[in-house]
């Protein structure tokens, strides 16, 4: 399978090099003119626990140079999204699928705005991964990637991406409810990006002070109350798994504060802002998250 991988940030690269060690044809697609070369030149490092291993793959600047694909990976941020999907429509040709598995919502539905929504397919990944430098990744963490079409079609095409993935290491389970699913990671960044980004804490420390679980889980519980609404599934412990989901990457600093340390935009408006939008929409009060998107807004506003 030919799979064009469209952001390669430390999580399309991660996932990049997973597919090309297994004998796919990968083209890494980025603006960043020093990791391409580095990845074109040296091969892709992948640093997990203390080991190092190379993987040879293709990057490139230009989309035009790859060809049609049978797979497109989309991992730009959420802000990106919409550039991001009119080269998807490029790389997948009449007939090739486009799968998200970026942060936040809104996605699917920008991409699928250009794509025909038939091929369009969305999920969420518990892979964590960091940029160390252009080429040079570490695999933070593994874990259980769910996809699914984004329209409810016949399930096949999921399938089929989900056994190649499993094929290539990256367990990957297939959905007939991926709105959900996608939800589901929406509420652990809900409840953990925005404060971590803020106070400069890793995920673990959220859990230290009575006060700050308290923030997160009413930054929760007004999103839970925003999907009810709406009549999307939500795991009934969907606040206890947030706080899990923090403890269990403690040492992590959220993709969210990764990007305030950088000064980089971030996706605030996909995560706490949607819960804001989707709340006013529907007459919902959410006061935390409308608090949590200002603040970062204002940081980030202030730094650009």
């Amino acid at each position: 399978m030919k799979v064009a991988v469209v952001g390669a940030g430390a999580m399309g690269s991660l996932f990049g090099g997973l597919l090309a060690e297994a004998g796919a044809e990968v083209w890494l697609v980025d603006i960043w003119s020093e990791h391409v070369d580095a990845v074109n030149d040296r091969g892709l490092t992948i640093e997990r626990d203390g080991r190092v291993r190379t993987v040879r793959l293709q990057a490139t600047m230009d989309p035009e140079t790859v060809g049609e694909s049978d797979l497109t990976i989309v991992f730009v941020k959420s802000t990106q999204t919409e550039a991001a999907a009119r080269t998807a429509k490029a790389l997948a040709g009449r007939d090739g699928l486009v799968l998200t598995l970026q942060n936040g919502m809104g996605n699917a539905d920008r991409i699928a705005r250009e794509v025909e929504p038939g091929h369009v397919i969305a999920g969420t990944t518990s892979h964590g991964a960091t940029m160390l430098g252009p080429g040079s990744i570490r695999h933070a963490g593994s874990g259980l990637t769910t996809i699914g079409m984004w329209h409810r079609q016949n399930t096949h095409k999921a399938e089929q991406v989900a056994a190649f993935f499993s094929g290539a290491g990256i367990e990957t389970d297939v959905s007939a409810d991926v709105r959900s699913i996608v939800w589901g990671k929406l509420l652990i960044n809900v409840g953990i990006n925005a404060i971590t980004a803020l106070t400069g804490i890793k995920n673990g420390q959220l859990l230290d002070l009575p006060a700050t679980v308290a923030l997160s889980r009413a930054a929760v519980e007004e999103a839970i109350a925003v999907a009810e609404a709406q009549q999307i599934a939500v795991r009934p412990d969907a606040v206890e798994h947030v706080l899990e989901v923090a403890r269990a990457t403690g040492a992590n600093r959220s993709s969210m504060g990764q990007d305030v340390d950088n000064r980089r935009m971030t996706e605030i408006g996909a995560i706490n802002g949607v819960v804001v939008e989707e709340a006013e929409r529907l007459g919902l009060p959410a006061p935390v998250n409308r608090t949590l998107t200002a603040l970062v807004e204002t940081l980030q506003a202030n730094y650009l």
